[in-house]
């Protein structure tokens, strides 16, 4: 090596040292700054406490990521900012009173990615093997928070979930929406020794042309669950399972192909059931549940109050009433909160006109897509 170019990478390696000092120099400082602000949140919620509000706000919490976004300059990505200030939140959530939510289960499910991405990893989560299960839990306060899937934009709505707002006083506080990515997940380090593939039947459909290309000649079998596939595949080293590719990281499988599904715009719906009423974030989602009286043009004119006033309505869904053969029940988001004038007055007038009527909660109003 010539001299000159000796003397270039001393002078490089110095320039490294002295970057690697100033980035420990700035950790140093967000260390700090950290662990200030989990102290503030300490205190604002030693403040709520004594003033009787419940310390979970999502409200606030989606008004703070949103400013953040809204001045962030970059180079950081705006999800990798939300991806960073949700586990902050969470620590603050954690400090000021230990959180467990509840999830439709088991473990490694969508529902329970779509969980740690609204409330952090760092969250305490309790699966449960029914949505009722899950209802139950919130409604008898064993834990806060629940996240239930309600519906799919391939399959359509989760009637169960559906039903259980009829049947309980348990509220909705927030909605997720998540894409649904399948990955193929599997022991073998190669397609070609796959020779039975697991997976939940709507998975198995969602994938099915995939598989018909890739795996023409693999018995499919059919499992409760994404998750109860991974684990029954950690035990087949022959086998592969169609689910997330956070079940390839609990049940220690290589993911053999990623985006396996055959729609692209593949996205459930989640919704986070509570007993809390969250403030107004000013973009805002209010759900409702009403039934008709049982003659001609009822619906009509209970929807009618919706456009008269401009309300936009975003989601409008029927189930069989359980009560009596051939009468419904309605469900019906709209855009806005209960302290809205417009809603309010949509809402009394819908009462004056229902035979029953409900309102399940009025919460902020999610990303319809999540990366």
């Amino acid at each position: 090596m010539a001299a000159s170019e000796t003397v270039q990478a001393e002078s490089g390696q110095e320039d490294i040292e002295a970057l690697r000092l100033e980035i420990n120099a700035l950790d140093n400082d967000l260390i700090k700054l950290i662990n200030r602000r989990l102290e503030v949140a300490v205190q604002i919620g030693t403040i709520k406490r004594r003033q009787g509000k419940p310390i979970t706000d999502f409200a606030r919490e989606k008004a703070v990521i949103e400013r953040l976004q809204s001045m962030n300059p970059g180079p950081l990505p705006p999800q990798a900012l939300k991806f960073i200030y949700r586990e902050i939140i969470a620590a603050s959530r954690r400090i000021q009173q230990p959180l467990k939510v509840a999830y439709f289960g088991p473990e490694a499910t969508f529902t329970h990615l779509a969980a740690m991405n609204h409330f952090g990893r760092g969250t305490g989560f309790v699966p449960q093997p029914s949505i009722k299960d899950v209802f139950e839990d919130v409604e008898k306060g064993r834990c806060p928070f629940g996240v239930v899937p309600v519906e799919n934009s391939m399959e359509g709505a989760v009637n169960h979930t559906l039903d259980l707002f009829f049947t309980t006083d348990v509220g909705i506080v927030a909605e997720i929406y998540n894409p649904i990515a399948h990955a193929l997940l599997s022991l073998a380090e190669d397609m070609h020794f796959i020779k039975k593939v697991y997976s939940h039947p709507q998975a198995l459909a969602q994938c099915r042309e995939w598989l018909g290309k890739n795996l023409p000649d693999a018995e499919r079998e059919e499992c409760p669950s994404t998750s109860e596939a991974a684990r029954c595949a950690a035990k087949n080293p022959d086998s592969a399972a169609i689910a997330s590719s956070l079940a390839g990281q609990v049940y220690n499988l290589n993911v053999l192909a990623p985006q396996i599904q055959d729609a692209s715009n593949n996205v459930t719906r989640f919704l986070v059931i509570g007993r809390d009423r969250p403030s107004k974030s000013g973009k805002d989602k209010t759900s409702l549940i009403f039934a008709t009286p049982h003659h001609p043009g009822a619906l009509f004119a209970v929807l009618k109050p919706i456009a008269d006033r401009g309300v936009n309505m975003v989601k409008l869904e029927s189930r069989p009433s359980k009560s009596a053969s051939w009468h419904y029940l309605f469900f019906v988001d709209l855009e806005g909160h209960m302290e809205d004038a417009a809603i309010g007055e949509v809402f009394d007038e819908m009462r004056r006109l229902c035979s029953f009527i409900k309102w399940l909660g009025s919460y902020p109003k999610a990303e319809e897509t999540w990366t």
